[in-house]
């Protein structure tokens, strides 16, 4: 028999509906706001329900804990309330390529905004209401070309995955050069000089050695645009034939029927005539 976890499962956040707010100046709404902004300012570290009812005033961990059930259900409070600032249409347009870009490139400047969202996204399930909607958008994009619905599932996984993926990278960056004191453009040329000389003592490395004699490359931005249109071509060939254009096909105009050419130019037959060499009116089988 197998042995069951002892491990409780608590009831996700949107399960149970928002108290209402015993102090005025408390509830959930404030709760999450403060906890964005101690995650904005000092990371996801930091995020603690003593370090954000601190923030709120004279309140303790335990009265957090009223509006919230949860650190977890905090934290998918938080995640769908920065996913909830990304604008989604209420319907596909006519370029779904333009739709997923408009989706991607969005969520990427939440997250450039919000970087703690690209490391506690993958720490919670995907459930909020705006995180589905979103998700909902993206997949009528891609019904709507003809995709089957798991098929659209795999391809928006993959967009997603893109675009936490290198704002999850991003952020380590970002945190790896202020903690190594690399802020700085001269500081980081320096470090990759250090570099340059490793590669070039290896005696094996002459095409990595060169670049980083003179580095030079596509900033983040351009590498995250390359990498979306990578993958929305990709999808492109997955899609039925129709549909793989970045527009909407326009339906075709019917043309106008015109005689057929052979019939058009052949020679009408003369009118028969008379005896006396007058033209007879009437067909060759009449009588006149």
């Amino acid at each position: 028999m197998a042995k069951r976890s002892s491990a409780r499962t608590v009831p996700l956040i949107w399960t149970r509906p928002a108290p209402a707010a015993r102090h005025r100046s408390l509830g959930r709404d404030e709760i999450v706001s403060a906890a964005i902004a101690l995650v904005d300012a000092d990371g996801p570290d930091a995020l603690t329900m003593k370090a954000v009812a601190g923030r709120l005033g004279p309140y303790t961990p335990m009265a957090l804990y009223r509006y919230v059930q949860s650190k977890d259900g905090l934290v998918d409070l938080m995640l769908d309330t920065a996913i909830g600032t990304v604008p989604v249409p209420e319907r596909p347009g006519p370029d779904w390529k333009a739709d997923l870009r408009d989706v991607a490139v969005a969520t990427r400047g939440m997250i450039n905004k919000h970087p703690w969202y690209a490391w506690l996204v993958h720490t919670r399930p995907p459930v909020g209401p705006n995180t589905m909607r979103r998700t909902e958008f993206m997949l009528a994009v891609l019904v709507g070309r003809g995709a089957t619905v798991p098929a659209a599932m795999t391809f928006a996984a993959l967009i997603d995955r893109h675009i936490f993926g290198s704002g999850l990278q991003e952020a380590q960056e970002a945190r790896f050069n202020e903690s190594h004191g690399l802020d700085r453009p001269e500081d980081v040329i320096a470090a990759i000089a250090s570099v340059r000389d490793l590669a070039i003592a290896d005696g094996r490395l002459p095409l990595l050695a060169s670049w980083l004699a003179e580095p030079t490359a596509d900033g983040v931005d351009e590498q995250f645009q390359l990498g979306l249109d990578f993958l929305l071509d990709g999808i492109a060939t997955r899609l039925p034939r129709r549909w793989r254009a970045s527009t909407t096909p326009q339906p075709k105009t019917p043309r106008a029927k015109t005689p057929n050419r052979r019939h058009r130019d052949r020679p009408r037959p003369a009118p028969p005539t008379s005896a006396e060499g007058h033209t007879n009116p009437s067909g060759p089988g009449d009588v006149v």
